[in-house]
């Protein structure tokens, strides 16, 4: 296979796992907790769909390269239906409770700081641009989120009980964000790439320090995990929870095709 639709396939992964995320995230704009959080929330928000147009708008320009109609990023983000999304299965995930939005926020932001480092190495410049300019927010994300894990764990008796079923529920998905498959092998040979599975220890070392500040059991080493043998998000099999966020995502494009602001 050609480089660049490699190169797109991998780009997309990179882009919509934290356009979906955002969205997610925007779904509290009007419910949280407290002005503070809510306001916290959408500045989590925006920081990752601006990381989202970064990667998209570098996957149409590569698709560009030898796709006769090729797509820029608005059309990725919203003419693609829930199949043609790359994003991993755990950010499209329901926000349930504060708690279970605050669990997810900490299993990918531990992971995504981790890949936007590593990807600052990549032979690609615009990628190791892009993933530099990414990890000074997601830096600040990974803190703000384990920060209120802990406080939400170390809490109260009801609000340590949820947090603790917060991350058994939430941990299935994680075993995706290690699991390399063709495209991920390409791109680590060329060097543009990075190896998915050796950031499973420093994943799982700093995930376990929050959990012990927050006193909450980290599920079993063999614990059950979704999109195993390439039956995952990152091939675009989702659960029904995009196929319900994703026309919301996309009303306004739907309804009134080519509309701009």
């Amino acid at each position: 296979m050609d480089r660049d639709p490699l190169l797109f396939e991998y780009l997309l992964r990179l882009g919509d796992s934290p356009l979906i995320l955002a969205q997610r995230l925007g779904e509290w704009i009007g419910r949280g907790p407290v002005l503070e959080e809510e306001l916290g929330n959408a500045n989590v928000a925006l920081d990752l769909l601006g990381q989202a147009r970064m990667w998209l708008s570098y996957a149409g320009e590569v698709e560009a390269r030898y796709a006769p109609r090729p797509r820029d990023e608005d059309a990725l983000a919203f003419l693609r239906d829930a199949p043609q999304f790359r994003n991993l299965l755990l950010v499209e995930q329901p926000n349930g409770h504060y708690g279970d939005t605050l669990m997810r926020q900490l299993l990918f932001d531990a992971w995504h700081l981790l890949v936007l480092q590593a990807l600052t190495h990549s032979h690609d410049e615009r990628i190791a641009g892009i993933a530099a300019k990414s990890a000074k927010e997601a830096t600040y994300h990974v803190e703000r989120s384990g920060d209120w894990v802990i406080r939400l764990g170390d809490g109260t008796d009801d609000s340590h009980a949820r947090m603790q079923a917060s991350l058994d529920r939430l941990w299935t998905y994680t075993g995706e964000m290690f699991m390399g498959d063709d495209v991920d092998a390409s791109m680590l040979e060329l060097g543009i790439g990075i190896d998915l599975a050796a950031l499973r220890a420093p994943w799982r070392e700093r995930i376990a320090h929050v959990l012990e500040e927050a006193t909450l059991a980290a599920p079993a080493e063999d614990a059950f995990m979704q999109g195993g043998k390439g039956r995952g998000g990152k091939q675009g099999v989702h659960t029904e929870h995009l196929g319900h966020l994703v026309p919301e995502m996309q009303f306004l494009q739907r309804a009134y095709p080519g509309a701009q602001w």
